[in-house]
């Protein structure tokens, strides 16, 4: 059985980047949503009892692959925030040398990355990844697909789902993805590509 996971701050603790409204529905609603409807599909599947990035990469297009994606992404997602003023300012080691080894500088990275989360069409997340060989790549993932499908290791990632966003900036995707910035702790990211 899947739980849903307490967040490591305060409902409020992201504003103004990310509403106490915003973040009660988002985690408190929606992902609750996505943990309940997995723990119903699991019981006598081939899925029970599997650790949740095995379900996500094993699972066919469907329910249990939806809900077990979102809790996966989101998961990954609320982890990522600290909140504004506590949260790391920008990569730093080995992760900071890959992005400037491929991209040039931080900015060209987060400018791409926000490109890529802007033009995502519909429902969906944009990624930073790792390959096997550390390597890194920015992937758009439809619905709820999740970079371990592709054999990547996910670090980073901004939820462009409208839930994410709508209550805080209508539909101004592209301000939120540049807002972001702000509460990302760069340290979790970092921690994650080693």
């Amino acid at each position: 059985m899947f739980t849903l996971i307490e967040l490591p701050y305060t409902i409020e603790a992201l504003e103004p980047v990310i509403s106490a409204q915003t973040l009660s529905f988002h985690h408190g609603k929606h992902l609750q949503a996505y943990v309940d409807n997995l723990n119903k599909l699991l019981p006598g599947s081939e899925f029970e009892g599997m650790a949740l990035e095995e379900i996500v990469r094993k699972a066919p297009a469907g329910p249990v692959f939806n809900n077990a994606g979102q809790i996966l992404n989101h998961e990954l997602y609320f982890t990522q925030f600290r909140p504004v003023g506590e949260a790391s300012q920008g990569p730093d080691g080995a992760l900071a040398a890959q992005i400037e080894k491929q991209w040039g500088s931080v900015d060209a990275f987060m400018a791409e990355f926000e490109a890529k989360g802007t033009g995502l069409f519909g429902s969906g997340w944009v990624w930073l990844s790792a390959d096997s060989d550390g390597s890194l790549v920015i992937t758009q993932e439809q619905g709820a697909s999740n970079p371990v499908v592709k054999g990547l290791k996910p670090l980073l990632t901004f939820d462009v789902w409208e839930h994410a966003y709508y209550l805080d900036y209508q539909n101004r995707r592209a301000a939120h993805l540049a807002a972001l910035w702000q509460i990302v702790d760069w340290k979790v990211i970092a921690a994650r590509y080693e």
